[in-house]
């Protein structure tokens, strides 16, 4: 049995790392409401921007946007969104099996891909898996800013313009609610009616001055908000599950602590009743 010194050492240790754990289940609580009405903050104008570009897909206009037109999948971009630090249980485990899983899919079928990263631990990952990267763009903070993911995402976009890949698909992770986060792996490009969710009823539009320049533009904003709202999602479940980490990491310290004094207790009174039956031996003795 280790001696009380060494066990008074322990339950030091382990109260030290509980109220750091603790601190940070505060801070991440703290994070999360912010990130959670930001993420919804943008979702009315996620969801009105994917059913015009729903009404797009089935418009019947003289002009195809080249985001409209399938191809024959030869050629694949991954935009792969995770976070920059770690401590948030398995969020970024989930979502990197996730997408393992489905580029190993569609490499059985002869398709080669090419990366964008956003975030340090899907960069890392895509390094040592020796993924071809085309851009990546890491520590983005707390809050997501558009003019950060534009550039990176651009390269993507300009790749599937020139006919470099013939489509683009996005992961991320959804968040549902603060104790559950689903990872997603869904196709961005080409965009389609089923894709993009189409509306029971179809319409057209008036364009003005023409459909090329009003489609060329609205469907850019479309993936640029779709992406953005990505970003949001993730980190809304980033902090949710670093919360909920943070916390059973804090329950376990507290249960192992319960467990130590124990453990000291009986020790101590093992010593005790040692050094009484030594005096008692003693005494006998003389």
């Amino acid at each position: 049995m280790p001696s009380g010194k060494e066990i008074r050492n322990k339950i030091k240790s382990v109260e030290n790392t509980r109220k750091i754990t603790k601190a940070m289940e505060m801070v991440a609580a703290s994070k999360m409401r912010k990130a959670q009405d930001r993420m919804r903050a943008a979702r009315p104008y996620g969801e009105k921007i994917r059913r015009v570009a729903a009404n797009l897909s089935h418009a019947l206009t003289e002009y195809k946007h080249p985001f409209l037109v399938s191809r024959d999948q030869a050629n694949i971009g991954v935009i792969l969104i995770t976070s920059d630090k770690g401590l948030c249980g398995g969020l970024n485990s989930n979502i990197l099996r996730l997408t393992v899983t489905k580029m190993k899919e569609l490499e059985s079928q002869g398709k080669k891909f090419q990366a964008t990263c956003i975030g340090n631990k899907g960069f890392g990952f895509m390094q040592r898996a020796g993924g071809k990267i085309v851009s990546h763009v890491t520590n983005l903070g707390d809050t997501p800013h558009l003019e950060k993911l534009i550039g990176p995402v651009k390269v993507q976009l300009d790749a599937y313009m020139k006919g470099e890949i013939d489509a683009l698909y996005i992961g991320y992770t959804r968040f549902i609610n603060t104790m559950k986060q689903e990872p997603v792996f869904e196709q961005l490009l080409p965009l389609s009616g089923e894709a993009v969710g189409s509306a029971k009823t179809k319409w057209d539009y008036v364009y003005e001055p023409d459909s090329k320049a009003v489609i060329d533009d609205l469907l850019i904003r479309y993936v640029e908000a779709l992406i953005y709202q990505a970003v949001a999602e993730n980190m809304a479940s980033e902090q949710s599950a670093r919360m909920v980490a943070m916390k059973s990491a804090s329950d376990n310290a507290k249960t192992v602590i319960g467990d130590l004094k124990l453990v000291y207790n009986k020790a101590r009174q093992a010593a005790i009743t040692k050094e009484l039956s030594e005096i008692v031996s003693g005494a006998a003795a003389v």
